[in-house]
């Protein structure tokens, strides 16, 4: 490990973000944490502070400043209410990564994000490898919802969990590339590791939306991880590696738009792929400026390219199911999707939609911080629960996977009755219909 000064010097990659921070404390209204432990180390003015107090080198305890910047949800709650436009996200995520670079990963990080994560086939085979015996160690707990729990005692606790899916969509449907069809528009898709091993009927339905909508469809083998897991840890030489990988799959050239169907890759490639690019070469760079421009939720793509809602206000069919939304963070906060989600929802005249109290406020999944926090995000995560009951829905829909599992598991370990569905789902359960041109 280096010096505190090597440290504080370091830092200064942030300082002018930091010195913009006027201490008002409108962060504390916002913060889902805040709310939760009343801590100012855990409100972003508070950690703004620490990092400012370790560049100064006012104090030295780099470990310290380091766990208190982990216990962050990464929502972006704070940025989005900040009346001085501090770009809290971007500061934590260099700062993570400064910190990790200083301190040295664990070996159990460097395990799971550089020996595994951040090799993408091998990762793919130990996750096929686990949903074959995962039946040993889990068991059904809600048939509705899909959620089981461990069978024995396990690091994950008392959480109601999705297994991983029997066959991924990398098996289920092989790589793809259609030239444009009717539409004359090409996308470019990015899976996302939940929707490929966890919730592959997602991917599917994005499929099947993009064929009715007549889009030619470019979705190459070898997909890898994002990178924020790694990132978010602190493990830049892994992100760095996973950035790469993905970069050789796409082509910006082969396609219009790269669209996702997880709110979290959409705002990783959008925003924090070129945030981190520095390191890059002169060509990385470029790939990553156009395939970021190029990015967009599947949600935002349908209605403000393809005008897919166009059905909204459809002629009613029998008994309609009542459905709420709730806005993932990486989408209304991060990039300002929202009602391109609502939309879609009331496109499907099967569903009678319904405003649930608080829907933008965060679930509490946060990423890791449910790994490390579990109890805080179970805690954030139940108020969610409560309004999402409290709205008398029978069904409620989103566009992040990370959210669906969070909204899982509250909801399953409360009894609820609630279905947990992705947006493009009941989107492209309307085309059954084939109510939408």
């Amino acid at each position: 490990m280096r010096s505190m000064k090597h440290l504080a010097l370091l830092l200064r990659e942030v300082e002018d973000q930091l010195v913009v921070c006027m201490r008002c404390g409108m962060c504390q209204s916002v913060c889902p944490l805040f709310a939760e432990t009343g801590r100012e180390s855990d409100v972003a003015r508070g950690k703004l502070a620490l990092l400012d107090g370790l560049m100064q080198e006012m104090f030295k305890d780099p470990a310290g400043v380091s766990d208190r910047l982990n216990r962050c949800l990464l929502c972006g709650s704070c940025a989005a209410n900040c009346p001085s436009g501090v770009r809290v996200l971007d500061i934590f995520i260099k700062a993570r990564a400064i910190l990790g670079g200083y301190m040295g990963l664990s070996p159990l990080k460097k395990l799971l994000f550089r020996q595994m994560l951040a090799r993408p086939a091998l990762f793919d085979r130990i996750v096929e490898m686990g949903s074959r015996f995962q039946s040993l160690f889990i068991r059904s707990v809600d048939d509705l919802l899909g959620t089981s729990c461990a069978r024995f005692q396990s690091p994950l606790g008392e959480r109601h969990f999705k297994a991983l899916a029997a066959v991924p969509l990398h098996v289920r449907t092989p790589a793809l590339n259609a030239p444009a069809g009717g539409s004359g528009i090409k996308v470019g898709v990015f899976v996302g590791c939940l929707v490929d091993k966890v919730f592959p009927e997602v991917g599917e339905a994005v499929l099947k939306v993009l064929r009715h909508h007549e889009v030619g469809v470019f979705m190459p083998d070898g997909q890898a991880c994002c990178g924020i897991p790694a990132l978010s840890s602190g493990d830049l030489e892994s992100y760095r590696a996973l950035v790469r990988h993905n970069l050789s799959r796409f082509a910006p050239g082969e396609f219009d738009h790269l669209i996702t169907p997880c709110a979290t890759c959409t705002s990783t490639i959008r925003k924090i792929w070129p945030l981190m690019a520095g390191d890059l070469s002169a060509e990385e760079r470029e790939r990553v400026r156009l395939l970021s421009e190029k990015t967009l939720d599947v949600s935002q793509f349908l209605v403000d390219v393809l005008h897919a809602a166009l059905a909204e206000g459809a002629e009613e069919t029998g008994e309609r199911r009542l459905i709420t939304y709730h806005d993932p963070c990486h989408l209304r906060k991060s990039l300002g999707v929202y009602a391109q989600p609502r939309s879609l929802i009331r496109a499907n005249p099967r569903y009678a939609f319904r405003e649930m109290a608080e829907p933008d406020r965060c679930c509490g999944c946060g990423g890791s911080f449910n790994l490390q926090h579990y109890e805080l995000s179970a805690a954030i995560g139940r108020r969610k629960r409560d309004n999402i009951a409290a709205s008398g829905c029978s069904e409620v829909a989103t566009g992040c996977p990370a959210c669906m599992l969070q909204l899982s598991d509250m909801l399953s370990r409360a009894g609820d009755r609630v279905r947990v569905r992705h947006v493009v789902e009941v989107y492209a359960e309307a085309l059954d219909d084939n109510r939408q041109s």
